[in-house]
């Protein structure tokens, strides 16, 4: 570095060159079988700067294998870069890229792929297992939304990627459901929730009915049942049941939407009705 700027070895004045070239580095040549090796690798990498798992893996499985899918998938100048920018979290040069496509493709047994492929002098199976997720995923949501960095999309391809969707009708829910903060919570489980046929609602973290939200559904609702002689379950009241014209104290009723929120319903009071434990 010359004042912050990084300089070229061709371009440093040749005694600096010979400098470095004149300089002795300690070199370690070590031989065992793999799982030996992998504790060499950690034990060395608790000094300086640690490698994390994929760099220790690349280190351990190191062939023509990891050669190839560094360049493809180590190499910030690729131009995909930026499209799977979108889907991935993490750097290329700390081989982030590589580490997920190689999560995917081995469903999350990395070292065992890596082991078994490490004398491979193509990468064409990993390559394509990958593009096929990325091309999936971008088909299926033509919205690309900065939740969806990160998530696991290897799993969720291969859950649903069997599934027909309507891009159509996916870009107009995730934008329905985003565009509702106040109850939908995790933008995040959107993706997964709407491929699971719009069903597992923990995945949205929904926002729940408040306790100052059941006491005012509790009490209109117990008030009206008062004065009819009936239970101030909506569901014990019409039915045949010996809670026919029980009165449940709060701590006895749960909450739920009058409107069921996948269809539009909201978590008011109004949108709320208090249940028996029947």
């Amino acid at each position: 570095m010359d004042n912050g700027n990084p300089k070229n070895f061709d371009s440093l004045p040749a005694d600096q060159q010979a400098e470095i070239r004149d300089s002795k580095l300690l070199i370690y040549e070590c031989e065992g079988t793999e799982s030996e090796i992998k504790q060499w690798f950690e034990t060395i990498n608790i000094a300086g700067v640690p490698l994390n798992s994929q760099e220790l893996l690349n280190a351990i499985y190191s062939g023509p294998f990891v050669t190839l899918a560094k360049a493809e998938f180590s190499n910030s100048q690729n131009a995909n870069i930026q499209k799977w920018s979108a889907y991935i979290k993490g750097s290329a040069n700390r081989q982030e890229f590589l580490e997920r496509a190689l999560d995917w493709v081995s469903k999350g047994e990395i070292g065992d792929y890596m082991s078994a492929h490490r004398h491979d002098d193509n990468i064409k199976g990993l390559k394509t297992y990958f593009n096929s997720v990325i091309d999936w995923v971008s088909t299926v949501f033509t919205d690309v939304l900065p939740e969806m960095r990160g998530l696991e999309w290897g799993r969720l391809y291969e859950a649903y990627h069997g599934k027909s969707y309507d891009p159509k009708k996916m870009s107009d829910e995730v934008r329905r459901l985003t565009a509702d903060p106040l109850e939908v919570t995790s933008r995040k489980g959107i993706f997964e929730y709407l491929l699971g046929g719009s069903v597992d609602k923990k995945l949205l973290a929904v926002r729940v009915f408040d306790d100052r939200v059941k006491q005012v559904a509790y009490t209109r609702q117990t008030q009206a049942a008062e004065k009819k002689g009936v239970s101030n379950c909506p569901l014990c009241a019409i039915g045949d049941t010996p809670n026919k014209s029980r009165i449940y104290r709060l701590n006895e009723m749960d909450a739920d939407h009058v409107s069921a929120w996948s269809k539009g319903g909201d978590s008011t009071a109004e949108n709320c009705q208090m249940l028996g434990d029947r």
